[in-house]
This record gives C-alpha cells, sequence and structure tokens, in this order.
C-alpha cells in the first residue's frame, strides 16, 4: 500500500513537473514584474511632503482614488462649503446687529443666529428654496456672498458629476470582463514549436476589434541593488483579433524569437517574464480598454493545448466558458525550438532518430516523442 502510494506520488510530480516545478519548490518566490491582475507592484520613492505631480493633475487623481475616499471627499465638499458660506451670513447678520436687535432691518430675513445662517446657506447652494428665509436689499455684501455660493455650486456640482461619472465608466471595470487564461501553453503547430495563450470575453455584447502584444521582460541585477531592464518583443500571429469568440494567440518559436533557445528545463532556470495585453475599443462607450497580465515560467506548461470550448448549434455557436483554463496533454519532444529544428534536419555522423526525439515516462511506461505524431493524449487537467 505504502508502496503503491509513493509510486502514485511520483507519477502526479512527473505529470506536472518533468518541466515547471521540480528541484524550485524550496527556492523563494521571485516578486513579479507584473501581477495576474495586470497591477504593477511598482513604489515610486520621492521626496517627503512633494504632492505636485497629484495636484497639478487633481481631476485624474480624484478619479483614481477608492470610492470610499471619493464619498468621504463628496460628503465634506458639501458641508465644508455649507458651512463656510453660514459662517460668512452670520458674520453679516452680527455685524449689521440682526443677531441681537429683532427690529433692525434684517440682510437676510429670519436669519438670527448661526443655526439660521447654516439652513439659509443649504437651502441657497442646494437650491431648495423653503419660501421661508430669503435675501432682502439691506445689504449689498449678502448679495454678493449670495451670488459667489450660486457660482461655486454648479463649479462644485460640475466636477463631482464628472468625476463619478467617469469613475463608472473607468476601462478597469471593463477590462475586468475581458481575461486571458491562467496558464501559456507549447505545442506542436504544423510542425513547429509554437507558444500560445488564450483570450476571451466574458460579456454579451462583443469586442469586434483589439490589437494583441506580447514582450518578454527580463532583469539584471547591478551592483548596490539596482536592476536593469530589458524588453524584447514577440512577434504574434494574426495580431488584430476580432473577440466574437475566444481566440487563441499564437507565437512562433523560430530563430529570432527570444524563447528559441530556451528547452523546457531551461525554463526552471531562466528569469523573465511574459507580459501579455489586449488593446480594444470599447462598442458600447467607444472608450479605449487595456486587459493585461504575465506568465512566469513556471505558468508556461510544456506539452499541453487548450481544450477545444467552441460548437455550433442550429441556430447559433456555443461557447463553453468552463473550459476556458482546460488543458489536454499532447506528445512534445522535451527540447528547444533551436533543438528541435536541428534534429529535424539530416542527421549527421550516424545520428539516430531517437537520439534527437528522448523518451518521456507517462504512467510508468517509456514512450519514444515523435514530432510526427498528431494524436493527442487526451488526458485533461484543470489549472
Amino acid at each position: 500500500m505504502m508502496s503503491s502510494e509513493r509510486n502514485e506520488q511520483v507519477i502526479i510530480d512527473t505529470h506536472y513537473t518533468t518541466v515547471h516545478t521540480l528541484g524550485k519548490q524550496d527556492e523563494p518566490k521571485r516578486l513579479r514584474y507584473m501581477q495576474k491582475d495586470g497591477r504593477f507592484p511598482v513604489v515610486f520613492q520621492k521626496s517627503p511632503g512633494d504632492w505636485s505631480p497629484y495636484l497639478m493633475d487633481i481631476f485624474t487623481t480624484l478619479v483614481e482614488i477608492r470610492w470610499r475616499v471619493m464619498f468621504l471627499i463628496f460628503f465634506l465638499s458639501y458641508i465644508l462649503s455649507w458651512l463656510f458660506f453660514g459662517l460668512c451670513y452670520w458674520l453679516i447678520a452680527h455685524v449689521n446687529g440682526d443677531v441681537h436687535n429683532p427690529d433692525n432691518n434684517p440682510c437676510v430675513e429670519n436669519v438670527r443666529g448661526f443655526t439660521g445662517a447654516f439652513m439659509f446657506s443649504m437651502e441657497t447652494q442646494a437650491t431648495i428654496g423653503y419660501g421661508f428665509r430669503g435675501m432682502t436689499e439691506n445689504c449689498i455684501v449678502a448679495i454678493m456672498v449670495v451670488t459667489v455660493q450660486d457660482i461655486f455650486s454648479c463649479l462644485l456640482d460640475t466636477i463631482v458629476i464628472g468625476i463619478v461619472i467617469a469613475k463608472m465608466a473607468s476601462a478597469r471595470k471593463r477590462a475586468q470582463t475581458v481575461g486571458f487564461s491562467s496558464c501559456a501553453v507549447v505545442n506542436l503547430r504544423d510542425g513547429v514549436l509554437c507558444l500560445s495563450w488564450r483570450l476571451g470575453d466574458l460579456r454579451g455584447n462583443h469586442i469586434l476589434e483589439g490589437v494583441a502584444r506580447a514582450q518578454v521582460v527580463r532583469y539584471v541585477k547591478q551592483p548596490k541593488g539596482f536592476i536593469v531592464m530589458s524588453y524584447q518583443d514577440l512577434d504574434i500571429q494574426n495580431r488584430d483579433i476580432v473577440l466574437a469568440t475566444p481566440a487563441t494567440i499564437i507565437h512562433k518559436l523560430e530563430p529570432g524569437s527570444p524563447l528559441y533557445s530556451l528547452g523546457p528545463e531551461d525554463l526552471l532556470e531562466d528569469n523573465f517574464e511574459l507580459v501579455v495585453s489586449f488593446t480594444y475599443t470599447g462598442d458600447s462607450t467607444g472608450m479605449l480598454h487595456q486587459t493585461r497580465t504575465s506568465y512566469s515560467p513556471a505558468d508556461i506548461h510544456w506539452g499541453q493545448r487548450f481544450q477545444e470550448m467552441l460548437k455550433v448549434g442550429k441556430k447559433r455557436y456555443k461557447v463553453d466558458y468552463a473550459l476556458f483554463n482546460v488543458t489536454t496533454w499532447v506528445p512534445v519532444p522535451l527540447l528547444s525550438a533551436e533543438e528541435f529544428d536541428r534534429g529535424r534536419r539530416p542527421a549527421e555522423g550516424g545520428r539516430s532518430h531517437s537520439s534527437r526525439f528522448p523518451s518521456v515516462m507517462r504512467n510508468g511506461h517509456i514512450s519514444q516523442v515523435n514530432c510526427d505524431v498528431t494524436e493527442e493524449v487526451m488526458e485533461q487537467t484543470f489549472l
């Protein structure tokens, strides 16, 4: 029993990690350049108290803050403005003698204290107009303050409404309904090793036009803890995508590709990150959106392909998003694309076919991997 459990564990480890996790479990987790949700773990260090970049573009700053902070600013902006103008009306009434002399001709009717002044300020700015308190012609200063408050009220309403609408129509919210697969896969397509990942739109109003992009990001450590980032673009087939149905984005591992010389074992040792993005225009709002994510070497699964999820019905196409992240094993040489291309050329020095395509152990059996095999192993892994 113990032997069978031990063998089963070996099979599971080999099933998942001939390529990806073997020998890396004890190493500390490397900081990602980009999180899976598209955010960058970057902190900007600046001189203390330097808020000028945020104040110069205050509208963008207010749009990017959290909703709870926005609501706090929303409430405080109105309450503080009511208090400020209420204090102005109370000072005018106090100087004019309206507070202590009920028989005096008041600047504002029925404003005899700060409470009445605050109520008049709120009714004026909110255009409530109960008719109990009102401005008279006795004080020109009070008339000027009412005029300023009316103009300020219009300006404040415009800013608050604009910020709320901008936050509700934020491109980040739309980008959450367009997603990439949780992993990327490497398999054979028309005899060429290809790296691919999946892209899909979860909403009913489909995106009709968009552009996909991918970069390999590496960093090199410099003395004193500094690093230098390097960016290499990947050539993508069919960069312009009509996302009516889920699409598989393909990058051929050919000469010139930054990943051309990397084999499955090399992925364990290389230090890079595959950053992918999809930029598109929303058909409902006409706004420009971008969805992005990244794949570390552990997220790239060698020898797998995505399960088909599109079927044809009688009246419409059917997409099963339950299979969006489901992959199946396929026979793929455990070689880099460079070694694979070299092995497909005429053998030199009597090299045999079996030496170019090594054996792979699956479920306790040794099988020979052949690049001409097209039959797929329908073993599913749910990621």
